[in-house]
């Protein structure tokens, strides 16, 4: 017989030991929902994982890793954060992108078929969309991927919606992140890269003298102060319109895309003298070229998931900087 985890709903985290899955497992813990958490550790961390969360160390490129979860445990929904993320990385070495985040997600999806389970909540990215000639960008915003990793989260959109098409029982939501950061309420969890590409967590090691100065790559764009405008959303906030989701999965939700971000936009120079006031550090900052590919704004309009999931953010950036900070500081 299969097992349960201890709760009515059988959730299984796809990299739940990362850093939004991990906030995503308390989440779904402070809701009494036990998760099952599957992860191969390549960058989550083990301790991110409390004592008695049923845990999997597997990697979704073997078949048979994932599919021994579903033989176990009876699995009811999917959240999916298990994926290769930064986007030089994927212009450098795109074979690695297109194993990891689609033929990997080909294997979840048969190995949810075999096992009968219809319900998934996916993680895509911003970066599924074109240069945006509308700001805040909607959901029905021009698609065109400008590097492997955004094409891999679009590939993964497309089975999804072509698997609900085949399987009228199957049903979906896509969330697309802009800039995700912050740290857990408690300083527990945050946010751990190797290498860190996030400019908040840069810019905090170079608050405490970890890096030698702050690179700032053009001031000259056409915003406010020259710098790019990014759109941030905390980590919580994110996750709760995940748990929002998967109450509505079936219903008004179903099959649904949603744009993740606050819809105010901050410059990465907004978020230099922000630091700085919170941390009380003066650290140096270098101003170097433009890099190719970097729009001057991303702004996300997420009038949809307020309309259809009830989902407000609440922490706003001086919350993302200072709760981070607290996390930096302890490692």
């Amino acid at each position: 017989m299969k097992k349960t985890s201890g709760s009515d709903q059988n959730i299984l985290l796809m990299g739940g030991a990362g850093y939004i899955g991990s906030h995503m497992l308390r989440v779904l813990l402070n809701n009494r929902v036990t998760p099952i958490i599957f992860d191969n550790l390549s960058s989550g961390m083990r301790q991110f994982v409390p004592k008695g969360v049923p845990f999997f160390k597997g990697d979704l490129k073997n078949l048979q890793d994932i599919r021994s979860v579903f033989k176990k445990y009876k699995i009811t929904t999917v959240l999916h954060f298990a994926s290769s993320i930064v986007v030089p990385e994927s212009v450098s070495d795109p074979i690695k992108y297109y194993e990891n985040n689609v033929l990997s997600f080909i294997n979840l999806m048969k190995a949810m078929r075999e096992a009968k389970v219809n319900k998934i909540i996916f993680s895509s990215t911003a970066a599924v969309y074109a240069e945006p000639k509308k700001i805040p960008i909607p959901e029905d915003a021009p698609l065109v991927p400008s590097n492997p990793y955004g094409q891999s989260k679009l590939m993964c959109e497309q089975i999804l919606r072509d698997n609900a098409l085949a399987n009228k029982d199957f049903s979906y939501v896509v969330f697309r992140y802009f800039n995700v950061a912050g740290a857990y309420d408690d300083g527990g969890i945050g946010e751990s890269h190797e290498p860190e590409t996030h400019l908040i967590p840069i810019v905090l090691e170079t608050a405490l003298g970890r890096r030698a100065a702050l690179h700032i790559y053009g001031n000259n764009y056409p915003t406010p102060d020259g710098t790019c405008v990014r759109d941030y959303i905390h980590v919580q906030d994110l996750c709760q319109a995940h748990y929002l989701a998967l109450k509505s999965i079936t219903g008004k939700a179903r099959n649904q895309v949603f744009n993740l971000g606050s819809q105010k936009g901050f410059s990465v120079k907004q978020v230099v003298d922000a630091t700085r006031r919170i941390t009380g550090s003066d650290f140096p900052v270098k101003i170097f070229p433009r890099r190719p590919g970097d729009s001057a704004r991303l702004i996300a309009s997420s009038q949809k998931a307020k309309k259809i999931l009830g989902w407000v953010p609440k922490r706003g950036l001086k919350k993302m900087i200072s709760s981070a900070w607290e996390w930096e500081k302890t490692q």
